[in-house]
């Protein structure tokens, strides 16, 4: 009967350890596909930011940075449409942006997200990787080679560099 008494505590001790194993496997996770990618720093920030990273596996962890790629691009189209309203002399150049990322929202992120959930990451790299060419294409689209949304053209060509990066590790 003393032996009885002791099974509680020790199923209790039990599922703590395998709890916090669990934890420290998916951080570890988390490390170890950042290191793989382009931009370890940014690819950390942006998993540990995000509470459903600690139960991810590498499809959660790309669908994770898929959405940021999504995230950065909407603040990126609104600071395009910001500039827009200033009037600057560069509306050509922002309209075009304003057209890429619309595109980027619309077909790549969408793709993108469809193709990681269907279990087809080929399409879903190749979304990431068009971003990264059309943010360039927006960047290069500004004739006096000063860009007033370089900042955030360059976050969402980093962001879709590493969605791809962790996306490249499920092909």
């Amino acid at each position: 009967m003393a032996n009885l008494k002791l099974l509680p505590p020790i199923i209790f001790f039990v599922i703590f350890l395998s709890i916090q194993s669990h934890r420290a496997s998916c951080a570890s996770l988390i490390e170890q596909t950042c290191k793989n990618t382009p931009h370890e720093a940014l690819c950390l920030q942006y998993l540990k930011s995000d509470p459903g990273s600690s139960q991810a596996d590498i499809t959660g962890l790309a669908l994770i940075m898929v959405d940021a790629m999504k995230t950065t691009t909407q603040q990126a189209q609104a600071k395009v449409q910001q500039e827009l309203k200033k009037g600057h002399g560069e509306t050509e150049a922002l309209n075009a942006c304003a057209g890429t990322y619309k595109t980027v929202l619309e077909y790549d992120v969408t793709v993108a997200i469809e193709a990681l959930k269907k279990g087809d990451p080929k399409f879903a790299e190749d979304g990431a990787n068009d971003t990264v060419m059309e943010v360039n294409s927006c960047e290069a689209a500004f004739p006096s080679g000063k860009s007033p949304i370089t900042q955030q053209n360059n976050l969402v060509r980093d962001v879709a560099q590493v969605a791809a990066a962790i996306i490249r590790n499920l092909l």
